[in-house]
């Protein structure tokens, strides 16, 4: 059984592993994008410069499919963000794990008398999403853009919409309003936990689960793009409702 190091930092509880995965998925994902607008030629596009307006239609294309054509350029660098970090993200789990002993000198870690006694081992790497807080923080952020630009760009029909179409739906509404980021959190941290958790136990099989485990990590590769995909277009009609839809009728 592996536990996650745990540093205690005032009222909160920090886990070191989601900490290290968040910085290697920014700098995976910075990198990316800066490889991407290296050497840009129209004459004789790299593979990657290529690949990369691919991926940069795509997510225009599945923008432009949720609000008016003339209203995706503003949204269109949240859009690739969103999608290139939450994909990253979703399979740095996949291709190993660290793992080391627990040890008596490092209580500062929740490192108990419990966890030395039961052998249990502090788990180092995972999928950043693949812990709620994670998920939860990504809702959080797209909740705030969300209504800031309601209030913003379309403020009459913004606040009329939780009224509609009668004063008493209001607390309806409310609620709709609130599931949104609760769902979009809860999503994309149960696909990605419930697969991690199989391949740990996957790998409790040894050498009799390699071929479960090529065949899992190869799926996975799908659902971490798939998760990455919805979370995206959602937000993207998220926005479109709260701060374009309304305004165009």
């Amino acid at each position: 059984m592996h536990e996650f190091p745990v540093m205690p930092l005032g009222p909160f509880n920090i886990d070191l592993s989601t900490l290290i995965a968040i910085v290697v998925s920014v700098i995976v994902t910075f990198l990316i994008a800066k490889l991407a607008v290296r050497n840009l030629s129209v004459d004789n596009p790299s593979k990657m410069q290529n690949f990369m307006e691919w991926v940069v239609e795509f997510v225009h294309s599945f923008i432009a499919s949720t609000m008016p054509l003339n209203r995706v350029k503003p949204f269109l660098s949240l859009g690739l963000t969103l999608i290139m970090f939450i994909f990253v993200s979703n399979l740095l789990g996949l291709p190993f794990g660290i793992v080391t002993e627990p040890h008596h000198a490092i209580p500062s870690l929740g490192v108990t008398e419990e966890m030395i006694a039961e052998h249990k081992e502090l788990a180092w790497w995972k999928s950043p999403t693949a812990d709620i807080s994670v998920t939860a923080g990504l809702a959080l952020i797209v909740f705030v853009i969300i209504h800031f630009l309601g209030l913003k760009q379309n403020r009459k029909h913004y606040v009329k919409h939780y009224f509609h179409p009668f004063p008493i739906f209001f607390p309806v509404n409310l609620l709709e309003t609130i599931a949104k980021p609760v769902t979009l959190a809860l999503r994309l941290f149960a696909n990605i936990f419930a697969g991690e958790v199989l391949i740990a136990t996957i790998l409790m099989m040894g050498w009799y689960g390699t071929p479960f485990l090529v065949a899992w990590q190869g799926f996975s590769l799908f659902v971490g793009g798939i998760q990455a995909f919805l979370f995206t277009i959602l937000t993207m009609v998220y926005i479109s409702q709260a701060a374009i839809h309304e305004e165009e009728h």
